[in-house]
């Protein structure tokens, strides 16, 4: 279903059905409007201790993974030229994850998948906003706490928290509202997803460097999550959640940092393109070994 709606982003745009205009306004409504109510929706007032304890459990983990993607991110592109090796860390620091995944992991996962995965973004954000930024830039704490704290989906983890806690109970209106919204995550999203992919340009796409990166990113990386995880004895779905989220490909953020601050735009570009594709093929080979050991 998922790859469907990936073709007929790809279609309408090669057929200028959906300009980068177009694109650019949609990907801006699905990250300020649908996600927040998707992951609002994920809090739903079923939520139990144990659900609990487990979002705690992924908030640590997800710390640690950004750690760990910090620390390999400044040996593996030791090689790259600078201007290519500023893009290289920060794709590896802040995956696609806030934008691809909510959608795969809702639709591998369920809501509960999405209640986690929401939790797992938080330190990704941070690190986004901090560690991945100053690759390119420098930021005052200020700055950096104020894109934090207006980041829509953050508050929507700390709304939906609070009213999952709270004995208040929203309209009926105002919940078909935000499920009538949280419902179409999927096919924006995806839509967006394939009309990226037209930009994949044949005589352009065997650059090696794009696909070292892809490996890491989309292979190597979730293969050393599972194996940490497996090893904690991590919950099952937690463990699943966290290692589809770690083998998302280079965020979209990454070709308009790089453009903006001179870094090699062109390799960001190719980037996004060539490990979105690739992931086509590797998130449902990771979903289905997921099945099978978890």
């Amino acid at each position: 279903m998922i790859l469907l709606i990936i073709a007929v982003g790809y279609v309408i745009t090669k057929f200028r059905m959906f300009s980068e205009k177009a694109r650019t306004d949609l990907t801006n409504i699905v990250i300020y409007i649908v996600l927040p109510c998707n992951i609002f929706k994920s809090f739903n007032k079923d939520i139990t201790p144990e659900i609990l304890r487990q979002c705690a459990f992924a908030l640590l983990i997800s710390f640690g993974m950004q750690v760990f993607y910090l620390v390999i991110s400044k040996l593996l592109y030791i090689r790259f030229k600078p201007e290519r090796r500023a893009v290289a860390e920060y794709a590896t620091i802040t995956s696609n994850a806030g934008f691809m995944g909510l959608p795969i992991i809702e639709a591998v996962f369920g809501q509960t998948g999405v209640l986690y995965a929401s939790i797992i973004l938080i330190p990704m954000r941070i690190f986004m906003w901090t560690a991945g930024l100053s690759l390119f830039t420098k930021m005052d704490v200020k700055q950096k706490i104020k894109k934090l704290g207006t980041h829509p989906c953050i508050w929507a983890v700390i709304f939906g928290l609070a009213y999952s806690l709270s004995t208040f109970e929203l309209p009926a209106f105002l919940t078909s509202a935000i499920s009538a919204v949280s419902a179409c995550t999927t096919a924006l999203s995806m839509l967006v997803v394939g009309s990226i992919l037209t930009g994949v340009e044949l005589k352009t796409v065997f650059d090696k460097d794009c696909f070292y990166y892809s490996f890491f990113r989309l292979v190597a990386i979730p293969a050393i999550v599972l194996a940490a995880l497996i090893s904690l004895k991590a919950d099952p779905l937690t463990t699943g959640v966290a290692v589809l989220m770690s083998a998302m490909p280079a965020a979209l953020a990454t070709a308009m940092l790089s453009e903006k601050y001179g870094k090699d735009s062109n390799y960001a570009s190719k980037t996004i393109m060539i490990s979105t594709a690739l992931s086509i093929v590797t998130l449902p080979i990771i979903a289905t070994v997921l099945a099978i050991l978890l």
